[in-house]
């Protein structure tokens, strides 16, 4: 099978895992690598590999635009929503990273086979591909959700400047991705930065107010959604759960990462990073075959 060419918009912690992650995959080619600092870590890495780098950012690619057919965009928000017109003109498909709330919001478990149709497809947040698949099980398990509450906890050493930047579009993009995929009337997203020493593994709560929950179809859906992510996300596990107590449902999961470019403790990056790709290999087998 012909490999599809892509390019990663961004040298940091998510752009240089993904690139990583795409180096062993069967149905994408990393073509170039592209930052700003040719000093930095990231395009260190890419070198090391061979992977042809730039420190053009966009220009790299208006300057050759037959260089990829897809671009994963892991810059900041602020940056997406610059880029996304330039390379919608170009002709390629975007997977955003960041949570500008561009495209299509996706989630491979729920709404891949909608979302490779699209020409801009965002991966929300981190914290929203841990709980936004619970969410949706809730919601089509229970005809009215009152309001759905999710906790993430990271380590803050997995946190890089792009995702400190961007606290306030990861709030606001969980929140909205949660109302839209599970059909609750009020959301609330909360992320917590750990400075613990050992690191700790992502965890995600997720609380939802229902009335006369239905525990048995709900624990059916759970355990089949978990499987279906634990696919393509190797480290996603269910911790506790569901369980109803004092008028609300809780689940947690973890998100533990598969140690590519950080530590397996940065389950938040693996979960993202996994659902990306996971959009990009379906987007190759479907639109490029031979």
């Amino acid at each position: 099978m012909k490999k599809l060419k892509v390019a990663i918009l961004g040298s940091g912690n998510i752009g240089t895992d993904l690139l990583i992650k795409i180096q062993r995959s069967e149905f994408l080619e990393c073509t170039l690598f592209i930052g700003r600092n040719l000093s930095s870590p990231g395009m260190a890495k890419a070198l090391s590999l061979g992977v042809k780098v730039s420190d053009q950012s966009i220009n790299a690619i208006i300057k050759d635009p037959g260089c990829c057919e897809l671009v994963f965009d892991a810059t900041s928000a602020k940056d997406a929503a610059h880029h996304w017109p330039i390379l919608k003109n170009l002709g390629k498909i975007v997977v955003d990273m960041t949570p500008a709330k561009l495209g299509e919001m996706c989630i491979p478990a729920v709404n891949l086979e909608d979302s490779i149709k699209q020409q801009n497809v965002n991966m929300i947040t981190c914290g929203g591909q841990a709980s936004i698949p619970i969410a949706y099980v809730i919601g089509q398990t229970h005809p009215a959700i009152d309001y759905i509450e999710v906790v993430s906890s990271i380590s803050s050493r997995s946190a890089g400047p792009a995702t400190r930047l961007n606290l306030d579009e990861y709030i606001e993009t969980t929140e909205m991705g949660l109302k839209l995929f599970s059909g609750a009337k009020k959301t609330k997203a909360i992320l917590n930065l750990n400075p613990a020493l050992p690191c700790i593994d992502m965890q995600t709560t997720i609380f939802a107010k229902v009335k006369n929950p239905n525990m048995e179809a709900l624990i059916i859906g759970i355990n089949e959604m978990v499987k279906k992510i634990s696919n393509y996300v190797p480290g996603y596990h269910l911790l506790i759960g569901p369980i109803y107590e004092n008028d609300r449902i809780v689940v947690m999961v973890k998100a533990q990462g598969l140690g590519d470019y950080l530590p397996k403790y940065a389950g938040n990056l693996d979960i993202i990073n996994c659902a990306a790709i996971a959009v990009a290999e379906e987007y190759s087998k479907t639109h490029n075959p031979n």
